[in-house]
Parts: structure tokens; sequence; C-alpha cells
């Protein structure tokens, strides 16, 4: 977990579920994903407030969404983490991406005991900005 061959393997994974997306700009899950768009990746926003955001349809849940997820990246507080990591398992992700301050050991353990690439704590914009 949250070793730079893991980061750099998500990396070559390029469909992300943004959870707990915002509508607002100013919003670390509103410009990451932007940023993360602006590199090449496709976004795909999951919040239940929202129909829409930045352009892109916006769904309620990992569930609802129709086409294939490689990467599940969370910004949700910690303790809303166990379902989010059960659906991204559920909907056959290759990785799970908790940003900065979202910990939960338990989940981020049984996404990796299912095989899932895992970080956790960690800011996809940053890494990214780091290493590639």
């Amino acid at each position: 977990m949250n070793e730079i061959d893991t980061i750099k393997k998500i990396y070559d994974l390029k469909t992300i579920a943004v959870v707990g997306m915002s509508p607002k700009p100013e919003r670390p899950s509103h410009y990451v994903a932007l940023y993360l768009r602006e590199h090449g990746y496709t976004i795909i926003p999951v919040n239940p407030g929202q129909t829409e955001i930045a352009g892109e349809t916006c769904y309620p849940s990992l569930k609802d969404i129709p086409v294939p997820v490689d990467v599940v990246d969370v910004f949700r507080r910690s303790e809303h983490v166990p379902p989010i990591a059960d659906a991204a398992m559920e909907i056959g992700a290759k990785a799970l991406w908790l940003q900065d301050n979202v910990i939960h050991e338990a989940s981020a353990k049984k996404a990796e005991d299912a095989g899932l690439l895992v970080v956790m704590n960690d800011c996809m914009l940053r890494q990214h900005r780091q290493l590639i």
C-alpha cells in the first residue's frame, strides 16, 4: 500500500470514478478531478446530490456507473469508506485511492486482499505531479 510501484501502476489506468466530487471549483475533489481529466484520464463524478459536474454525467453511486471503472478515488470522510470500498470491489475496479486524511485500514486491507491496488491518505494530483 502506498508504494511507488503501486502508485505508478494506478496511473496506467485511465477511468477514474471520483466519489464525493463537488460541483464547487474551490473544493479539492473538483480541482483534482479536473487536473486528472486535463492529463488524459476519464473522470466519472459520483455524488448523489448532482446529475452533472464539470460537464460530466454524475452518478449517485459506483454501482450506477454504466461503464467499467479502473480507479475509485475517494473524497469522503473515513467513516464512509467501507461501503465505497465494497462497491469498488463489486464493480470490478482495479484500484482504490483514498485521498488525504481518508484513512480506513480495514477497508484498505480488504480491498488489497481482493486484488485491488490501494493507496491511502495521499493525493492523486500531488503524486502525479511528482512522478509523471
